[in-house]
């Protein structure tokens, strides 16, 4: 991809992995200052790559291949009893399509949930700057999907509207309302948007087995998962 479309691609030195901090990671990241970048993002998904901030990058560990991409085809998508029930408890919320700008709000909510979620992981504490960082950048196709009950904001998807495709960047939500299952309602409303938008696929970052936190994104099927150059479904 970097030969045919003339953009350079960096090798990170090694760094504490952020799912298993016992092990060390490296990325390769497609070059952040290049101007094709915008035009090559949405085919770096199909090659398992991701966005963080500004960088697009796809771990690449000499001694683990843990990380696999995960993509849904939407319109196969039918939800399960457990998503049935997920959406009905949360009929009294109504979702707007937002730019992707931090109000003291969004950042208010942000700041509640990694400091609930991500106590001592590196994210909490947050400050402005870190979030602007995470987020978006001035490139990136990025819109929030705010859940509100009432006036309330309840939670956020950061989501890249792509021309084929939806890719869901992060989730954060009231840590109040767990009950709620907001994590998965956010899923099940962006592969509703994808599919009555013609989109083809909601991209949903990396899955890795047995890791706990990522357990959720076996729940949506049929998925497809990268192996090597390939998509393999998973019925």
């Amino acid at each position: 991809m970097g030969q045919q479309r003339g953009i350079r691609v960096f090798q990170t030195a090694e760094h504490a992995c952020g799912y298993w901090p016992e092990r060390n990671a490296r990325d390769i990241v497609l070059d952040p200052s290049d101007a094709a970048l915008p035009d090559v993002y949405p085919q770096s998904l199909a090659l398992g790559f991701r966005r963080s901030g500004g960088h697009v990058y796809r771990p690449q560990c000499a001694a683990c291949q843990a990380c696999i991409a995960v993509r849904l085809p939407v319109r196969e998508f039918a939800p399960d009893r457990s998503q049935r029930r997920c959406l009905k408890r949360n009929t009294d919320l109504r979702m707007e399509l937002r730019p992707a700008q931090r109000t003291d709000e969004v950042f208010d909510l942000y700041r509640r949930y990694v400091d609930s979620r991500h106590a001592g992981g590196g994210m909490d504490g947050a400050a402005t700057e870190d979030f602007d960082r995470f987020v978006s950048c001035e490139w990136s196709p990025t819109h929030f999907l705010e859940f509100r009950r009432g006036q309330a904001l309840l939670a956020v998807a950061v989501t890249d509207f792509l021309p084929a495709a939806l890719s869901s960047v992060y989730t954060f939500f009231d840590p109040r309302e767990a009950a709620r299952s907001l994590g998965t309602f956010a899923i099940l409303s962006q592969i509703e948007w994808a599919r009555r938008e013609g989109r083809e696929y909601l991209y949903l970052g990396f899955w890795l087995k047995d890791h706990p936190k990522m357990h959720y994104k076996e729940n949506f099927r049929p998925q497809e998962r990268l192996q090597g150059r390939n998509w393999v479904r998973q019925a």
